[in-house]
């Protein structure tokens, strides 16, 4: 039998409630006062708020850790399970967030590539790219939401944890030997059907996603843009929620670790868009980390008596990403014909 959760939705709904509602105040923050206006992110404001996301990151995973540190003995865990140690699940919480984030961080690398070709393709103007991310992430955080409260039912039967590990090792295998493809969003079925029910304009109306044109409601390219980056962060999420609960069973340490890992999503695009070239081998180590995780899920926890140890989690994750990093650095990309 599992050992029950150390923070279970019934006991600890407050706690998501009052996260929300942080979240929710950081986005009003953010679009309401420090980007109020549309403008142009530069290096330098994206690397100050790259900084600021993974700080606050950082912290709220710090404070995860030492709540547990002060509830956990308090909790009456012990009596449930036999042999409990309240500061070792503690540290544990710690460190599955730091995981979680770590991974999710990494696999929204690739999410980075999508949206900036996806820009290219609709045109996006610098200047609005920043509104766009923000209500893309806005979407994706509910999304994720609700993807996390799935999988947290789900993935309480062992068949589904075994289906979404092959498939996450499937999908890694897949990002290892399949080419980067031309992003074409004109062909996804949702666009088309957009298109059936709402006239779209070709030009663009200021920072506006609609348009009153002879009395009619328009689309503006910004919000056709929108709805692709928010298909595109659906397929993202299916891959993404599967492998951090491969690391924490714990939902409120997944949605934690998941949702700050996406709010600092916009800042690091465009940080990395000009140079994700430079990068070429990272594809490379996050297939490999979607193979790792899938295979802690169909076999690796099985075989270290149900739980794969973190630590060495987070040491093969970093190792992998870091050699990507290195390799993309040191060995030089082939030059397509």
């Amino acid at each position: 039998m599992d050992a029950p959760l150390l923070f279970p939705f019934a006991q600890y709904w407050w706690f998501y409630a009052g996260f929300t509602a942080f979240i929710v105040g950081l986005l009003a923050l953010d679009l309401g006062v420090f980007h109020r206006q549309s403008h142009e992110v530069s290096v330098k404001e994206s690397l100050i708020w790259s900084a600021v996301w993974i700080s606050l990151g950082l912290l709220v995973g710090v404070g995860l850790w030492q709540y547990a540190l002060w509830q956990l003995p308090r909790s009456g865990m012990e009596l449930l399970v036999p042999g409990f140690d309240a500061v070792a699940a503690a540290n544990q919480v710690g460190l599955e967030y730091l995981a979680g984030y770590v991974v999710e961080k990494a696999l929204a690398v690739d999410n980075i590539f999508v949206i900036a070709m996806v820009f290219a393709y609709f045109r996006i103007p610098s200047m609005y790219q920043h509104r766009v991310l923000f209500y893309g992430i806005l979407g994706a955080l509910v999304f994720r939401a609700i993807f996390i409260s799935l999988g947290a039912i789900l993935l309480q039967y062992h068949w589904v944890i075994l289906l979404a590990g092959a498939f996450l090792i499937f999908t890694g295998v897949k990002m290892l030997f399949a080419d980067d493809s031309k992003i074409e969003p004109e062909k996804n079925p949702l666009i088309r059907l957009l298109r059936k029910f709402m006239p779209v304009t070709s030009e663009f109306h200021g920072q506006n996603f609609f348009a009153r044109i002879d009395g009619r409601v328009w689309a503006t390219p910004l919000f056709v843009c929108l709805v692709f980056i928010e298909i595109s962060d659906i397929v993202f999420a299916i891959d993404s929620v599967p492998a951090i609960f491969a690391l924490t069973k714990e939902p409120l340490i997944v949605f934690t670790s998941n949702i700050f890992a996406i709010l600092g999503l916009r800042a690091m695009y465009f940080l990395l868009a000009g140079i994700m070239d430079k990068f070429h081998h990272l594809k490379t180590g996050l297939s490999f980390i979607l193979v790792f995780v899938g295979l802690k899920m169909v076999w690796l926890n099985d075989a270290f008596g149900g739980k794969f140890p973190i630590g060495l989690s987070l040491g093969i994750i970093t190792g992998i990403l870091a050699l990507s990093i290195v390799a993309s650095l040191v060995f030089a990309p082939r030059k397509k014909d």
